[in-house]
């Protein structure tokens, strides 16, 4: 048993997921005190409720401030290479998807993990963990997308998976083989996707336990909606839950797509509109906005403040990746979603613990401090 004390400020933060209305209203325990038994939470309170243990470890949290671990519920953390040049192409003028209809983009990194061996990937990828785990994180959704074969892909679902036993950070895989079609199907993305797509490959994922999630970029350089429905639906027939990056650029009807599917959430949406917005909530998609990929691209950033009034769950993501938003730190991203987005700090806290928690489907078990919850606590 162990027993922290001392806590000045506890973020009693409940399980997720927290209405769009309600995530500034969570309780705080000043005066707070908290017990772990067997690496989960056993009881929370007031310090003068205490009734410690006999001989329980004890740690002084010095009057700190004490919150459920940050979950970082967006990321493309596995890749090899950097994509510096188009930040100074940005600069001066041209757009993300400018860059990508032009050669760039995805497809530069797609070069550099195909030439990777997994374990380059898991080498690269260690130190970005443990610096993102210093920032407080203790659970992290990384994507694939960055290989375009069915071998680069299972690569780097593979490098996902080892990665999750080397370190600390739970880690969380996406199957995200429809990020952008590779150059050699750039006439026939129809074509690849039945390459992605087969029913070997699927039942591998799921056989293996490489994947959690079937993700895909529904825009007008990626994927149609009716292609992004037919990439969910076939992810949905082996068990891999369907996430979708909706509405980043394009307002094509990805969010609807989102709600039609089921999706757990819809990631980005950016230029959302309202019939967007109501259509994820009557279906309990969660909006999962990505400030830090706005910031560093230099566009405007999502609604959150429409989005949260309509009573949407929001959830917050760094979308870390080398092109977009070469940002590991959750906490700046944060900061970045009260400064550009004007939420407040306590629903920037709901966004990155119990509502990140809810975009991976495991509010049941962390995000939040509640009696038999995982003590991930920062």
């Amino acid at each position: 048993m162990l027993c922290i004390e001392n806590i000045g400020e506890l973020a009693a933060v409940p399980p997720g997921p927290i209405p769009g209305r309600s995530m500034g209203t969570v309780r705080t325990i000043r005066e707070a005190a908290l017990l772990v038994d067997d690496g989960r939470i056993a009881w929370f309170g007031r310090q003068a409720d205490l009734d410690r243990p006999a001989g329980c470890e004890r740690i002084d949290a010095a009057g700190g401030c004490v919150l459920p671990g940050l979950i970082d519920c967006h990321t493309h953390t596995v890749f090899a290479g950097t994509r510096e040049d188009e930040f100074v192409q940005r600069i001066e003028g041209k757009s993300y998807a400018e860059i990508a209809e032009s050669g760039g983009g995805i497809r530069v990194t797609v070069e550099a993990v195909r030439k990777a061996s997994c374990d380059e990937l898991v080498r690269l990828a260690l130190p970005r963990l443990r610096r993102m785990l210093r920032n407080g994180v203790t659970t992290v959704e990384t994507k694939s997308g960055y290989g375009l074969t069915v071998e680069d892909e299972l690569k780097m679902l593979e490098a996902i998976h080892r990665l999750d036993a080397l370190q600390d950070i739970e880690l969380i895989g996406t199957y995200l083989a429809a990020h952008t079609t590779p150059r050699e199907y750039a006439d026939d993305p129809d074509g690849y996707l039945d390459r992605v797509l087969d029913e070997a490959v699927l039942a591998r994922i799921r056989e293996n336990g490489l994947a959690s999630f079937c993700d895909v970029f529904c825009e007008r350089t990626a994927f149609s909606v009716e292609q992004s429905r037919r990439v969910l639906e076939a992810g949905q027939r082996f068990g891999l839950r369907p996430k979708i990056h909706a509405d980043q650029i394009t307002q094509m009807g990805a969010s609807r797509l989102a709600a039609e599917v089921g999706a757990v959430s819809a990631d980005h949406l950016d230029v959302i509109d309202d019939g967007g917005i109501e259509a994820l909530k009557e279906a309990g998609v969660i909006g999962v906005l990505l400030p830090a990929c706005s910031f560093f691209l230099g566009v405007p950033q999502a609604p959150a403040r429409r989005l949260l009034e309509a009573d949407l769950p929001v959830a917050v993501a760094t979308d870390y990746n080398p092109g977009s938003s070469m940002v590991e730190s959750l906490p700046l991203t944060m900061h970045i979603a009260c400064t550009q987005m004007r939420m407040t700090p306590t629903e920037a806290i709901v966004a990155a613990t119990a509502n990140a928690a809810a975009a991976l489907r495991r509010a049941d078990r962390v995000g939040a401090i509640h009696v038999g919850h995982q003590a991930d606590l920062v």
